[in-house]
């Protein structure tokens, strides 16, 4: 047993990516130290979850959603903390990855790391070349899908180790230091299958609407929406045209994070540069098999 990491997230019905999250925590944490709060008391994702600490809340549909539940994010990880040094808190679809390069896996790793700090991953897409990864995902998705990139807006504050608060979104916390290990990564996985893709995105799209309120009334995702959503197989083909970028220096792209780094206005919390990087790079294969 376990007390050094423990692993948070909420989830509506997206089975794919929960699946995908208990394996990959479930394995490195084990089950206990795992926290899923059900949004809707979904009987599949109790099913699923079995032996993870399984949280149930109403699942009405409301505007202010994504306020309410970093709300109860931030909840959970101030309080849940008490019992650990660290606290993975993030999305369904986003997984945190130590480099094998490293060594040691991310446990491992993060019993060496002080509990007094919050490590900010960077953050890469996996994405789904349709055009020349035909195999369908099942027990792995690193394998069958070997190119990511470049995603800032997934260089997300993902393992809290001190009192902090994290903003809506997940994206800011309140912490003044920027600490980017070299080997973490976050993968964000929303684009790594185009079947699930156009699954999922059916069923958001479908909040989005039973809400009521438009993209401007409501604190939700703006990718939620139809009107945001775009033509799917267009989507994917564009992966094709990203720039490939040799060999899997990610230092350059850290060092502007930090050259970057700064107070974000008067609201208490920090932030980094997120710019555009049309770039794409292909995962080394120690990376098979990682998630």
């Amino acid at each position: 047993m376990q007390s050094t990491v423990a692993a948070i997230t909420m989830v509506r019905d997206d089975l794919f990516f929960l699946r995908a999250w208990l394996r990959h925590y479930g394995r490195l944490l084990g089950r206990e130290n795992c926290y899923i709060v059900n949004h809707g008391r979904g009987a599949a994702v109790a099913l699923e979850a079995e032996g993870c600490n399984i949280i149930g809340i109403p699942g009405e549909h409301h505007k202010n959603f994504d306020m309410k539940r970093w709300r109860l994010l931030n909840g959970l990880v101030g309080g849940i903390k008490s019992y650990y040094d660290h606290i993975i808190v993030g999305d369904v679809d986003e997984l945190l990855v130590l480099d094998p390069e490293a060594g040691v896996d991310l446990l491992e790793w993060l019993k060496t790391v002080p509990s007094d700090r919050v490590l900010t991953p960077l953050g890469l897409e996996v994405v789904h070349r349709i055009d020349i990864e035909p195999e369908a995902i099942s027990d792995t998705i690193i394998g069958p899908r070997r190119h990511v990139r470049l995603a800032p807006h997934y260089s997300k504050p993902s393992i809290i180790s001190t009192g902090t608060k994290i903003a809506r979104g997940g994206h800011f916390t309140q912490y003044p230091k920027l600490h980017t290990p070299d080997h973490l990564y976050l993968f964000h996985l929303k684009f790594c299958d185009f079947p699930n893709y156009v699954e999922t995105m059916n069923a958001r799209n479908a909040v989005t609407v039973a809400t009521g309120a438009s993209v401007k009334e409501a604190s939700i995702g703006r990718h939620w929406f139809v009107e945001a959503r775009g033509e799917d197989r267009a989507e994917f083909d564009a992966f094709a045209d990203l720039e490939q970028v040799e060999g899997f220096d990610m230092r350059p792209y850290r060092k502007k994070m930090h050259r970057s780094f700064k107070a974000r206005g008067e609201t208490g919390f920090y932030e980094f540069d997120r710019p555009d990087y049309p770039l794409q790079f292909q995962l080394p294969e120690r990376f098979n098999g990682v998630i």
